[in-house]
This record gives C-alpha cells, sequence and structure tokens, in this order.
C-alpha cells in the first residue's frame, strides 16, 4: 500500500524491541515489572501487525491486532496484576536449575540454532535474508525464551507469564510464515484467559485442603459470601 522499505525497517526496529522485552522477560523478578513488559511485547506485536497491514492490506491483520490490543495489551495482564495484589507476591527470587544469566545465555544459543537451521533449510531461496525469514526466526526464539520462563521459575504466576510469552512467540511466527486465520487467534486468546483464570486457583489453593482453600478466597476477597438476612 505504502513504500515497503519503509515499512521493512519499522518491522525491524521493532524486532529488536521484541527481544528485549523477552530477554527482560527472563532476567526480570519484579512481578509487576513482568506484566508490564509482557503487556508492552504483546502491544510490540500489535504494531508489527498494523505495519504488516499497510505493507500488505490483508484485512485479517487489522482484526489480529485488534484482539491483542484488547486481550494481551489491557485485560490479560490487568488480570494478572490484580490477581498479584490479592495474594501479595511481588518478587519472583526463586529459580529451578538455571539462574537469569544463564537462561539468558542458552537463550541466545537457542536462537542462534534456529538462525543457522533456518538458514541451511532455506539457502538459495529467495526467503533467505528477507522479512518473513527473520520474522520466522524471532517468532521461534521468543517460543523458546518463554519456555525457558516456565522452566527456570518457581512461582506459578510466572510461569503463566512464561507461557503467554510463548503465545506472542507463536502469533509473531504465524504472522510471517504461515496464515494465521483470524478465528485461531480469537480461539487462542480464549484458552489463554482460561489457563490465567485456572492458575489463579492454583496459586493460591495449590497447597491447601478444602477448607484452607476457601478460606483463602476470603482472605484474598476474590470470594465474598452474601449472608442471608433475618
Amino acid at each position: 500500500m505504502t513504500d515497503p522499505a519503509f515499512f521493512n525497517g519499522v518491522i525491524k526496529i521493532l524486532f529488536v524491541c521484541v527481544l528485549i522485552t523477552a530477554a527482560y522477560i527472563i532476567t526480570t523478578k519484579n512481578l509487576i515489572s513482568l506484566v508490564r513488559v509482557y503487556s508492552l511485547q504483546s502491544l510490540v506485536l500489535v504494531a508489527i501487525a498494523t505495519a504488516l497491514f499497510w505493507r500488505e492490506g490483508a484485512a485479517v491483520l487489522v482484526g489480529i491486532a485488534i484482539v491483542t490490543l484488547v486481550t494481551k495489551v489491557v485485560v490479560i495482564p490487568y488480570f494478572i496484576a490484580a490477581v498479584q495484589e490479592k495474594i501479595r507476591i511481588k518478587r519472583d527470587i526463586e529459580f529451578h536449575y538455571l539462574s537469569p544469566t544463564s537462561s539468558l545465555l542458552i537463550s541466545i544459543a537457542l536462537m542462534l540454532a534456529i538462525y543457522i537451521s533456518l538458514s541451511s533449510v532455506l539457502a538459495g531461496t529467495p526467503a533467505k535474508g528477507s522479512l518473513f525469514f527473520f520474522g520466522a526466526v524471532i517468532g521461534l526464539s521468543l517460543v523458546l525464551m518463554g519456555m525457558m520462563v516456565t522452566f527456570s521459575r518457581k512461582k506459578a504466576i510466572t510461569k503463566v507469564l512464561g507461557y503467554l510469552s510463548m503465545e506472542n512467540g507463536v502469533l509473531l511466527f504465524g504472522l510471517f510464515a504461515t496464515e494465521l486465520p483470524f478465528i485461531i487467534e480469537f480461539l487462542i486468546v480464549i484458552d489463554l484467559i482460561i489457563l490465567v483464570i485456572l492458575t489463579t486457583i492454583l496459586t493460591i489453593g495449590i497447597d491447601s485442603t478444602l477448607e484452607e482453600y476457601h478460606n483463602r478466597l476470603h482472605r484474598f476477597y476474590l470470594w465474598e459470601e452474601q449472608e442471608d438476612s433475618p
């Protein structure tokens, strides 16, 4: 629709922003910052989808951008932040197996491995070195970086953010490497909302009996009984 070279440059800058947010999610321990960076990462994906729309004119990209904006930039981060405030957990300082630094180094190595592998597969084709090639590389890398978060963190609420980051990687890969129908993205978002709700329950009551779980719901003001007046 407009000069493709201009939008190619914009999208490449947005790719760098995606990688920066992914690295921050891997290394930071502050849960409030994690939620905000996830929201920012999703907003960058909205910008990428919008730039692709202006570059190609595919209407489905507008739908994906709107759904992503509403759910991943606003609704899901708000919900997770509200839950985090209720359970009063501000930091996740416990890690499984890997420290933040080693997780980041492994993620960089995996990203290089993906780049080399796809370069070998697409050697001699026009796709190599194209914008869609880099989109696929960064999309797969984001999936693995989100997986690193779910693998290395202990708290359930942090693992959810890692899973959500993985889904962002799937979306980014789909934008460049496959055709992603609007309905599929919509169903994925519904699955994510259900996942967040279930994880909220697990975060509060996974180590409690039924009675203790009921008491925790009262304590966190997530359930309030209406007492019948005499």
